[in-house]
């Protein structure tokens, strides 16, 4: 088996405010790109942006409905608008003025969601656990999550160069490198990005996994392989469109599919690539893990990965019995999150 060498292995080291960065990098070449926020600038990395172009620099306040509002108005007047705020106040509080005032009207908005699902100990009034389901609803919007600080800057410009309206989701903070500086960010297509070189041969397990839930996988497919399973890691970056081909093709040559996400199972990623085996009436066997059907408490990040069933242990469990193996199932190796690094749950 050829493993591929582009993905790392944890501890990651992990890359400060790779968005911000790049953010302003853009702005510095691209005249109307114009930064909204809403009381969140340092928590949004667009303290960066504030700091060195404060002239196209606009906070709303806590009002994100208006603030969709105002950048539609920029919009329509030639600007290019990133709106930055937290997932949630991103999309469930002003879904109503994203879908008529941006998306009907195909403007070129970006909409930033940062502190994606249980990446926050906030609960539920700040988890983001159905924003991908939300924005997948509207028609005209993209929806894309990235799985580390290689992404992040070319998920910027790729997201620039869409006319249209998009929604990124983003981890903040210190961002983990799990791909070497080869990796290649495709808005078009699924990619495996671990385990199995040859493209024809079959793997008895294909993991797809968007967003934070790659580095997991990753985790969880050493593991399977070390009890003989032949595993595919396949990173999802493009929620919507989704490449359809691609999952088919992944899934066509597996003997069973897995979703991971840090999302809610209803409308997120194990949804669409339902969809799409469906539709094809393909018959491999399915499962997803993401969240379930409910609110997550306040509690510690790590905690809420491990409760709610979206650790890379868990990831493990499900895909075992999924490929007919009987416990006691392999386990995860540790990593310990040293100082400065990232491990995933």
């Amino acid at each position: 088996m050829t493993e591929k060498t582009s993905t790392l292995r944890a501890p990651y080291a992990t890359v400060l405010k790779p968005y911000g960065q790049a953010l302003v990098e853009l702005a510095k070449r691209k005249s109307n790109v114009i930064c909204l926020g809403a009381d969140l600038t340092r928590q949004t990395e667009t303290d960066l942006f504030r700091d060195e172009l404060g002239d196209r620099f606009f906070n709303g306040a806590m009002s994100e409905q208006n603030l969709m509002g105002v950048a539609a108005g920029l919009a329509r007047s030639g600007h290019q608008v990133f709106v930055n705020t937290f997932g949630v106040f991103a999309t469930r509080r002003p879904y109503e003025q994203v879908a008529m005032q941006i998306a009907y009207a195909n403007l070129d908005v970006k909409i930033i969601g940062l502190m994606p699902g249980l990446s926050t100990p906030g609960g539920p009034s700040h988890q983001a656990t159905d924003d991908i389901a939300l924005m997948r609803a509207l028609p005209n919007m993209t929806v894309v999550d990235v799985a580390d600080a290689r992404e992040i800057p070319q998920a910027v410009e790729a997201i620039s160069a869409i006319s249209g309206p998009v929604y990124l989701r983003l981890k903040r903070g210190e961002i983990p490198v799990l791909f070497d500086e080869s990796h290649q960010l495709d808005l078009d297509n699924v990619v495996v990005v671990d385990g199995v070189g040859d493209s024809s041969a079959e793997v008895d397990l294909t993991i797809f996994a968007t967003g934070m839930m790659v580095a997991a996988s990753v985790a969880a497919a050493d593991a399977l392989r070390g009890v003989g399973l032949e595993v595919n890691v396949v990173n999802v970056t493009s929620l919507k469109p989704l490449d359809a081909a691609g999952v088919l093709r992944e899934a066509g040559r597996s003997k069973a599919v897995l979703t991971a996400e840090n999302h809610s199972i209803i409308g997120g990623l194990g949804s669409a690539v339902a969809e799409v085996l469906a539709e094809a009436g393909t018959g491999v066997p399915l499962r997803r893990v993401g969240i379930r059907d409910t609110f997550a408490r306040a509690f510690s990040a790590r905690y809420l990965f491990e409760h709610y069933g979206l650790s890379s242990q868990h990831l493990v469990d499900t895909a075992a019995a999924l490929c007919g193996r009987s416990a006691p199932f392999p386990e995860v190796i540790d990593v310990p999150q040293e100082v400065g690094a990232y491990s995933p749950v």
